[in-house]
């Protein structure tokens, strides 16, 4: 890594970047990313047009991929495709279980 001096350092012209939490902005023309965008803005806040479509559910949906794929692979190595139906499910019982013993255990004080 290179050290400059400081004199070099202050004659460099820097222009700054600010990052605002106002909201989102559109990015290159025809990338998809511009209809949630403008959904968001139509719809005026984060929540309200999350709900309306589904956002969260997808974004539940692929957690729990990414995790079937990290935890247990992301291959089937069974050839038939109804024992790869029973290989998934092995594999989601498989990951509600390890799911199941990560959770704390509740006890109730009356």
């Amino acid at each position: 890594m290179a050290e400059y001096s400081p004199t070099y350092l202050s004659g460099l012209i820097v222009k700054s970047l600010e990052i605002s939490g106002d909201g989102a902005a559109f990015w290159e023309q025809g990338h998809p990313r511009h209809f949630a965008v403008g959904c968001q803005k139509f719809c005026g806040s984060n929540k309200k047009w999350k709900n309306r479509y589904g956002y969260h559910k997808r974004l539940l949906s692929e957690t729990a991929m990414y995790r079937v794929k990290q935890l247990l692979g992301g291959k089937l190595s069974l050839r038939n495709y109804n024992a790869q139906v029973g290989e998934t499910y092995a594999m989601l019982k498989a990951l509600n279980r390890l799911t199941g013993v990560g959770m704390p255990e509740t006890h109730y004080f009356v």
